[in-house]
């Protein structure tokens, strides 16, 4: 019995450093959201360091059929204060808060099995 496809056409974290993240082979150096849903492609997110995280970075992630937002906060594991995650609650967005290496390799597992997820990844400069 087959239960998963055989391959997923979400993008693909290829490497990460301390600075950048490859997606599909293009290099960002600024902080990105990367998206498993068909139609959605990835884009350049505003905040830089976790102490910039608000109300309007959480709006920009609640898109409709998203099953759950991967947050990586940088270079350590960071929780966002609740208010800020209204915007994802009211939708019934789940959200997984890590250190940004573990969201890179978190999100291709989930993308490769078919899930609706957004890695929302900040690059600290």
């Amino acid at each position: 019995m087959k239960l998963q496809p055989d391959k997923s056409n979400a993008p693909t974290i290829n490497a990460y450093g301390p600075d950048w993240i490859e997606v599909n082979g293009l290099k960002h150096t600024q902080s990105v959201v990367v998206s498993s849903l068909e139609g959605l492609p990835s884009w350049t997110w505003a905040p830089h360091k976790f102490a910039q995280l608000d109300v309007q970075s959480f709006e920009s992630l609640a898109k409709d059929g998203v099953e759950l937002v991967i947050l990586g906060c940088g270079k350590r594991l960071q929780f966002p204060p609740a208010s800020l995650m209204a915007p994802l609650i009211a939708k019934g967005i789940g959200l997984e808060s890590m250190d940004t290496a573990a969201a890179c390799r978190t999100y291709n597992i989930l993308a490769s099995e078919g899930r609706k997820v957004l890695a929302a990844l900040l690059i600290e400069p």
